[in-house]
């Protein structure tokens, strides 16, 4: 093979690789649809010509015939007349318009079977493209899909991709050491700020609270043996100083104020007992 016939297979080929990758098929079904919708345009102008051309070969045999009607009443007339030359004569005229009628009739029956058969081609070449059109919609919904199966392909071969799994671990390795040096500085702020002490006893408090609670709702639930009653506060006497001489008068307390201050002083006992006791927890 000479250099100049290879480069003409180069040539080809690349020529040949490039018009293959610049063909859309979606386009190129659209173009052949259409070229075939323009032929079966051209299609219906030449079978309206073939009938055109069958209505008038029709005609032309219906003419011819009257004609030929018309020469045998002329050499009717003649004969009556007497004139059996020009009777003869009209006879002669009428057998031509009888074969002219005849070759047209002929014509006119080939004609007529032409366009029956470019009829029924027509209508077939119809079928055809309105086949074409159905499959154009079936391959086109079909590449949408390849399109779309495509595109989710690369997207989870890009998902599957190591890399952006070690990313996602990196944030999350970065956001747990933010998370664990703001509760460490949240702690310092506590430790070396205010009164740790008290915050220590609000802290104890707060949970000897809640194991009351807890076990009032024991308790309540029957879960837990009754609250034992309480006994009732000791009734203390306050009696009122001796008064001095030189003092003013002071009133008596009576016996239900007496009573009174005793119950407030019990009240307070109680109430110290019961903080020591939630110390000691």
């Amino acid at each position: 093979m000479g250099i100049f016939a290879r480069l003409a297979s180069l040539i080809k080929s690349n020529l040949n690789d490039l018009i293959s990758k610049s063909e859309d098929p979606e386009k190129m079904l659209n173009q052949v649809v259409i070229d075939m919708r323009q032929q079966l345009d051209e299609a219906k102008k030449q079978v309206a010509v073939s009938i055109a051309d069958e209505k008038r070969l029709a005609k032309q045999a219906e003419q011819e015939v009257a004609n030929a009607a018309e020469w045998e009443r002329r050499a009717m007339l003649a004969i009556k007349a007497g004139d059996d030359t020009l009777a003869k004569e009209a006879l002669q005229r009428k057998k031509e318009h009888d074969n002219l009628a005849n070759t047209f009739k002929d014509q006119w029956q080939k004609q007529k079977n032409a366009v029956d058969q470019l009829k029924m081609a027509l209508r077939l070449l119809n079928d055809k493209i309105e086949e074409a059109q159905r499959k154009k919609n079936v391959l086109l919904a079909r590449k949408k899909r390849a399109e779309a199966q495509k595109a989710i392909q690369e997207t989870m071969t890009g998902l599957n991709n190591a890399s952006a799994f070690e990313t996602f671990d990196r944030m999350a390795n970065k956001i747990d050491q933010m998370e664990a040096e703001a509760e460490a500085t949240a702690e310092l702020q506590e430790q070396y700020t205010g009164d740790s002490l008290a915050h220590k006893f609000n802290q104890l408090e707060a949970k000897a609270g809640a194991d009351d609670d807890l076990a009032a709702l024991k308790r309540k639930m029957g879960l837990a043996p009754p609250e034992p009653p309480k006994a009732p506060p000791p009734q203390v006497r306050v009696q009122a100083p001796p008064q001095r001489a030189d003092a003013a008068p002071v009133e008596e307390i009576s016996a239900a104020e007496q009573d009174e201050l005793a119950a407030a002083l019990a009240e307070l006992e109680a109430e110290e007992q019961r903080e020591q006791a939630r110390m000691k927890r």
